[in-house]
């Protein structure tokens, strides 16, 4: 049954994350040919927006070791496959195949900028410049990830003008959206609108700005619906819930794309995902990873199937 709220955008842009940021931190390794019939499974299903791998060093993110091999496979899909790129090395590699819709990841704290990229933030925003002009170049576009955007596992809570701060230096490199990342799920929704209204009032537009919640202490769905109230219109999502939270090793992870489009078909929200088929995807993409989805919305649909 639908029944809308009033104040909520008519249409969510999902930013599917899984070939991407899902099966990076699975256990299991998935081989290309399943990866490419994923990504086309999903595009089948309606996602528009879907990042097909990551163009990072093989040893550093063993799992997503076969971009170059990937990419081909899927760049005729009608549909948008954004690649990330952690340096001019990975771009360069990127572009060769095509790739004209890139990420670059970064982080609202210095203990996770020196843990992940052995840099702190502004080093790493001086490291990004070159790899966001030189896309912008080529006519591409550029988001901008923003890990820690709520709390940090080694700093505790993070300030809101803190990564506000961050996130007008991403702009002004050239990005032209910005995804905010709750990478340990600590976020509740009272702390998204805060962040949400501060940017507005330093001049961010709503508009370029996306939202990527884990689903560690269950708030992800509830702190979406704080961001849509406030505006916010692009919200990543994995499909079945795949990947994990590296720094929380007993996290539900990502926020999965069935649970989110439940939530937005609910409340009258068009996405153009065919949730049935998305749901069929996922149960067939975990069969490959011996385990059952972590999704509610996947288990509840498949399982009256049965």
């Amino acid at each position: 049954m639908q029944v809308p709220l009033p104040g909520l955008p008519a249409r969510v842009r999902v930013h599917e994350v899984g070939p991407r940021d899902g099966l990076q931190n699975e256990p299991v390794t998935v081989p290309t040919a399943v990866k490419a019939d994923f990504v086309r499974r999903l595009a089948e299903s309606g996602l528009t927006t879907i990042e097909a791998t990551s163009f990072v060093r093989p040893e550093l993110v063993p799992r997503l070791a076969d971009a170059e091999e990937l990419f081909p496979q899927v760049a005729a899909l009608p549909v948008a496959l954004p690649v990330l790129v952690p340096n001019e090395r990975g771009l360069d590699r990127a572009l060769a195949l095509g790739a004209r819709r890139v990420a670059v990841f970064a982080s609202a704290t210095e203990a996770f900028a020196k843990a992940n990229l052995n840099r702190t933030v502004d080093e790493s925003l001086a490291m990004f410049a070159p790899v966001v002009a030189r896309a912008k170049a080529a006519g591409g576009h550029v988001r901008g990830y923003l890990s820690m955007c709520f709390g940090d596992p080694w700093e505790g809570a993070v300030p809101v003008p803190q990564v506000v701060r961050v996130c007008r230096a991403l702009l002004d490199l050239g990005c032209d959206e910005l995804s905010l990342g709750d990478t340990i799920g600590v976020a509740t929704p009272g702390h998204v609108t805060a962040l949400l209204d501060e940017l507005t009032a330093q001049g961010i537009p709503v508009a370029a700005l996306g939202v990527h919640f884990h689903d560690t202490y269950g708030q992800a769905l509830a702190n979406t619906l704080a961001a849509l109230q406030r505006g916010v219109s692009t919200v990543d999502a994995s499909a079945g819930g795949l990947g994990g939270c590296p720094f929380a090793k007993s996290a539900t992870g990502n926020l999965a794309t069935e649970d989110l489009v439940w939530m937005l078909r609910g409340l009258g929200i068009e996405t153009g995902v065919d949730l049935d088929r998305l749901v069929a995807t996922s149960v067939w993409m975990a069969a490959h990873l011996n385990r059952p989805s972590p999704s509610r919305t996947v288990r509840a649909l498949s399982h009256k199937d049965q």
